[in-house]
């Protein structure tokens, strides 16, 4: 069959992100269809799916929905009416049957089935398509295949696929060249699954709380690929790489044993690092090192379900500057908890954190499946009937919104590594500039101070 893989996400701020998901979906179709790859970004306007599809004539789309929004209540943006636009061209140009996937689909299944008027859905790993099109091959019924979801036949996620994730065909993506010129940034995953219990975060629900790992050498493999095809940096998707510190210690020795010669990044949970791990992450080539910090109160972090305090911060710190990384971290503030106190206290403490560049957000974005969601029901704060397709945020009982901005921006003027939100058009405008004259990477680095 004929399987077009369309990557409906737009958003390039703070830098375009890669469709790593669809690499992984496709490497599990190729050997028995025929597969292409339409990238919105990479082919500039919605549009030109059209001709894509006449061209084409594929008997199956497949649309990765990578996020519902961004998550930022000082600039929210939805994607749900982008993703309505293309499902809307598509049914215009093919009577192929629809699927949907991806991160943003597997959250809110039957709101994007409903939205969308798809076919069918797949909740969890996307490379579950292939099972689908094994069905529609054999004329077998497809209700009841784990993980797929109709409008008449809601399912739960199913445990996860077990196996490596395959990634074998980079070079005959047709959107590659796009990311190489914007940034020059690719990605890799190291393994699949959370297992830590942070009160607002969906990866669990996705991915499974169990590590799923691939092979440290097949790791490597897959970052040589990306040096091959002309990256020039390369993110590490996982949730959080050091979740299992000794896996990604054996991913950095076989990125040595490799001869891996491009710079990357990832992110990390602040959490006291076995002695020398970030010296070998920088041999190993990693230059950025993001954590996700969330806080600098001890309290706040508990309610957070964060699993390390304060001192674990500072010295995840210290010892990533220690080893020659460029540092940043990210904070969550107005969550439980948040108080003008606690506020006062991550303020402050921050101020200790040197050479690095912050990154802040305020109100906390309520998904399902969540711990905070729970909590938002008990508090009265949502019903379980509340709609959370368009952006709804928690607000802490103790401390306004709009204060915890004011403090933050009062304490952030005059500081170029103080970041408040995503940046806005501003900061897209100079990354982008920063690209065209040649650089790469994330480029939060300049900010340093």
């Amino acid at each position: 069959m004929k399987i077009l893989l369309v990557s409906a996400n737009t958003l390039t701020t703070p830098y375009p992100v890669y469709p790593l998901g669809l690499d992984h979906v496709a490497d599990a179709l190729w050997a028995d269809h025929d597969v292409k790859i339409a990238d919105i970004n990479a082919i500039g306007d919605i549009e030109q799916l059209s001709r894509i599809i006449d061209s084409f004539a594929p008997d199956v789309v497949g649309i990765s929905l990578r996020n519902i929004d961004n998550t930022d209540q000082t600039d929210q943006r939805s994607f749900v009416a982008e993703y309505r636009r293309v499902a809307k061209v598509i049914r215009k140009n093919t009577k192929a049957t629809l699927v949907l996937g991806g991160s943003g689909f597997t959250l809110f299944p039957q709101e994007m089935m409903d939205v969308l008027k798809a076919d069918y859905g797949i909740v969890g790993e996307g490379e579950r398509l292939a099972d689908v099109l094994r069905a529609m091959a054999k004329k077998a019924p497809i209700r009841g295949i784990p993980g797929v979801f109709t409008r008449e036949d809601p399912q739960k996620i199913p445990p996860p696929l077990a196996g490596r994730f395959g990634r074998n065909h980079l070079l005959k993506s047709p959107h590659l060249q796009y990311y190489l010129e914007n940034g020059g940034m690719l990605n890799l995953q190291t393994k699949r699954g959370c297992p830590f219990r942070c009160i607002y975060c969906t990866y669990p629900h996705i991915e499974g709380r169990k590590l799923r790992f691939v092979s440290p050498e097949a790791v490597a493999e897959d970052a040589l690929r990306l040096q091959t095809a002309g990256a020039k940096y390369f993110f590490v998707t996982d949730s959080v790489f050091n979740s299992h510190p000794m896996h990604s210690m054996a991913v950095a020795e076989a990125f040595i044993a490799a001869g891996l010669k491009i710079p990357w990044g990832a992110f990390f949970a602040p959490v006291k690092p076995p002695k020398g791990y970030f010296e070998l992450m920088a041999r190993a080539g990693l230059t950025h090192a993001e954590f996700g910090t969330e806080s600098m109160c001890d309290a706040v972090l508990k309610k957070y379900g964060k699993p390390f305090r304060t001192k674990d911060v500072f010295e995840a710190h210290k010892t990533a500057l220690d080893g020659g990384l460029y540092v940043s971290h990210f904070f969550l503030l107005g969550g439980p908890g948040e108080n003008e106190k606690t506020l006062d206290e991550t303020l402050n403490r921050i101020e200790q954190l040197g050479r690095s560049v912050f990154f802040f957000f305020t109100a906390m974005r309520i998904y399902p499946n969540t711990g905070l969601y729970d909590m938002a029901v008990a508090e009265g704060q949502i019903s379980n009937l509340t709609p959370l397709l368009e952006p709804c945020f928690y607000a802490s009982q103790e401390i306004p919104q709009a204060e915890i901005l004011a403090r933050l921006e009062k304490h952030a003027q005059g500081r170029p590594n103080w970041i408040v939100g995503s940046g806005g058009e501003k900061s897209a405008a100079i990354v982008a500039r920063l690209y065209e004259r040649g650089h790469t990477g994330p480029l939060w680095e300049h900010l340093i101070r």
